[in-house]
């Protein structure tokens, strides 16, 4: 296994538990404004902040993602406009990219990962998360990875059978990416029952696990740290509040505290002697 006690990202998640994860587009609206929010995440108690990096073709995503992607691409967001802004980011949460594996391919002259992964290095980052690379097929771009010390995550299914997730939970870093539900990306109203299955299926493995796909309120977050979660992943409802709110940043602050402590309200209380 990949993970261990040199991984930034699953350090920060132990000393941090509960942990909550954020998810924003990168460039939407603007880079300029990512970086206010960056910060405003970080401030509201983020633990780790992925910040996406537009593709076409963004298959994991459902509406709202897909929207704030389009938004990134009209804006004109480049990978170099990326890795510029994340080198100028100063944050006490660790930062992530999440992307498509074409976007880290046509970053070098020979479809090779490594000129992606060593320019995210240089930025800062410390993990990438690819949502349509099977971990079978990822070495490459582990081996890229493991050269320049970033974790590289991936995501747990519902339906991912027990063989696949041997496979998967060897090739993960960081920590493992439970999928809350079926589907694409986006905020929901409630928790789904496969999160807890999900989670009583990794209990062997000792790498930390972060449930996404759908969590939206504190409430949400209570109840998949109580389920067994050592994080809770927050994407769509961030991205909603960017493209809803009157201001951005305080809303962006206010709603990563109120998931900071309904992921603290989920810890399970110390049994009496």
């Amino acid at each position: 296994m990949n993970a261990g006690t040199d991984s930034e990202i699953e350090r920060t998640i132990r000393e941090n538990h509960p942990a909550l994860i954020a998810y924003i587009t990168a460039g939407d609206p603007s880079l300029e404004e990512t970086r206010e929010y960056v910060e405003a995440l970080d401030r509201g108690g983020a633990d780790l902040i992925e910040l996406g990096l537009p593709f076409s073709e963004p298959i994991a995503e459902g509406p709202t993602i897909q929207a704030a992607i389009n938004r990134s691409l009209e804006a004109g967001t480049t990978p170099g406009a990326f890795f510029d802004l994340v080198a100028g980011l100063e944050t006490e949460a660790p930062l992530l990219v999440m992307t498509y594996y074409n976007m880290i391919l046509q970053h070098g002259p020979d479809a090779d990962p490594e000129p992606f992964v060593s320019r995210a290095a240089e930025a800062g980052l410390a993990g990438i998360i690819v949502p349509d690379l099977p971990a079978e097929e990822s070495g490459p771009l582990r081996k890229a990875c493991e050269a320049h010390g970033l974790d590289l995550v991936f995501i747990v299914a519902p339906t991912t059978d027990d063989e696949r997730l041997d496979s998967i939970m060897e090739r993960t870093a960081g920590f493992a990416y439970v999928q809350a539900r079926l589907g694409t990306t986006g905020a929901r109203a409630d928790v789904s029952g496969a999160t807890h299955d999900s989670l009583a299926r990794l209990d062997e493995y000792p790498i930390p696990k972060a449930v996404g796909f759908g969590v939206s309120e504190g409430d949400h977050a209570a109840e998949i740290v109580s389920a067994g979660a050592d994080g809770v992943i927050v994407g769509s409802a961030l991205v909603d509040l960017i493209a809803e709110s009157e201001d951005p940043a305080a809303a962006l602050e206010s709603k990563a505290r109120e998931l900071k402590a309904g992921a603290e309200r989920g810890v399970p209380e110390p049994e009496q002697p």
